[in-house]
Formats: C-alpha cells, sequence, structure tokens
C-alpha cells in the first residue's frame, strides 16, 4: 500500500510529523506515571527489631515479587514501543488511536498488579493480569502493522525490523496465554510469562540473521 503522505501539503506533513514527537513524549510520560504508581502501594516492612521487620518484609514476598514482575512486564512494552516509535515520521488518526488503547493498558498494570496480589481466586485474579498484557501486546502489533502499511516509517527503517517485533510480541503474548491453564495447578505460572521471550531469542539464535528488507 502506498503512503497517505501524497495526500497532504508540506506544511501538513510538516505539522502531522511533530505529532509523532508530541505523542511519543506522552506515552513516556504515561509509562513513567504507570511505573511510579506501581510503588506506590508497596507496603513498608514494619517491625522494632531486625528480626521483625525481616520477618514483615518476607510476609509481603509476593507483593514485592509482583512489583518487581509489573516493573519488567511495563519496562519490556516500553522497550518495544522505544524501539519502533525512533523510526516513525508520520501519524495518523488509526495509530494515534490504537496509542492510546495501549497506554490504557499501561495504566491498568499497576491495578492488575495489585488485583493479583489480593486474597483468594488466584486463578480469576491471575487471568486479568494476563487479560491486560495480552490486550497491550496485540494493541501494539496492530500499532506497528499500521506502520508498517501505511509507510508511516523512515525510508531508511532497518531491515527486518517489523518482522523482529512481531515476532517479539507474539512470543511474549504465547508466555502469558500458556501461562492460563498452568495458574490452575500452580501458583507459579507466572514463571511461563518469561519462557516467550526466550524461546523467541532462541529461535533467532537458531535460523540465524535471514536478508530481508521491510516496507
Amino acid at each position: 500500500m502506498t503512503s497517505e503522505r501524497s495526500d497532504y501539503s508540506a506544511g501538513e506533513i510538516e505539522v502531522r510529523s511533530l505529532a509523532v514527537e508530541r505523542l511519543t513524549f506522552f506515552a513516556d510520560a504515561v509509562i513513567a506515571i504507570a511505573i511510579t504508581l506501581l510503588a506506590l502501594d508497596l507496603p513498608v516492612p514494619d517491625g522494632t527489631t531486625n528480626g521483625q521487620m525481616w520477618h514483615d518484609a518476607l510476609a509481603h514476598r509476593d507483593v514485592y515479587l509482583a512489583f518487581a514482575i509489573s516493573f519488567l512486564v511495563i519496562s519490556a512494552h516500553w522497550r518495544g514501543h522505544h524501539n519502533m516509535f525512533r523510526y516513525v515520521t508520520y501519524l495518523d488518526g488509526r495509530l494515534t488511536g490504537l496509542t492510546l488503547c495501549w497506554l490504557f493498558c499501561q495504566v491498568v498494570t499497576p491495578f492488575a498488579t495489585r488485583v493479583i496480589t489480593g486474597e483468594g481466586a488466584f486463578q480469576l485474579r491471575f487471568d486479568f493480569y494476563v487479560l491486560v498484557q495480552v490486550a497491550a501486546f496485540v494493541t501494539f502489533t496492530l500499532m506497528v502493522r499500521e506502520i508498517e502499511v501505511r509507510r508511516l516509517h523512515r525510508d531508511d527503517v532497518p531491515p527486518g525490523i517489523f518482522r523482529r517485533t512481531y515476532l517479539r510480541e507474539l512470543g511474549m503474548a504465547t508466555g502469558f496465554v500458556l501461562s492460563v491453564p498452568v495458574a490452575f495447578f500452580t501458583g507459579w505460572a507466572y514463571v511461563l510469562w518469561a519462557a516467550g521471550p526466550f524461546l523467541v531469542n532462541l529461535y533467532r539464535r537458531v535460523r540465524g540473521p535471514r536478508p530481508e528488507r521491510d516496507g
């Protein structure tokens, strides 16, 4: 598909290019807020002695673990966004809307983190967290597809970047989806969340570099 930029004047293209920078700054700010929200609800260890504080900290270990995992998850989302949007030079309405949906998932993640650390109904809490993350991965994949199909990127975009991004998002989403049935048998199902990226990296190493041109 040809670029829609040919339908606009040079001035309109410049304005829309500046919109990319503003949207990127906005996304970075939202991600920073989401990560900050994760830390706001962390319980402070209580106790008058070292032993009491250590015991209280261990009592909240699941909360601290959930914080660490969610920090890594949000960071992974941001890294994918950062790696892709450095090549975006043009913005259309669909990409803006998808980006806002993706940011919504990032803002909901701190809430999903509090949900998953609640008492009882572990499977439902776990599934809700997974749903938020899979929605984020799917939305970002649609964003990348919009950038590729509408050619909203620079002409010197690195070869293979779209294929690698699709593979990365698929791998991470697969790890989350596979963890859902496992959560019915063990509370350690979240370990599978790291399996997706690991398998993707393994696949890349086994397959090796492949000549390719995107766009």
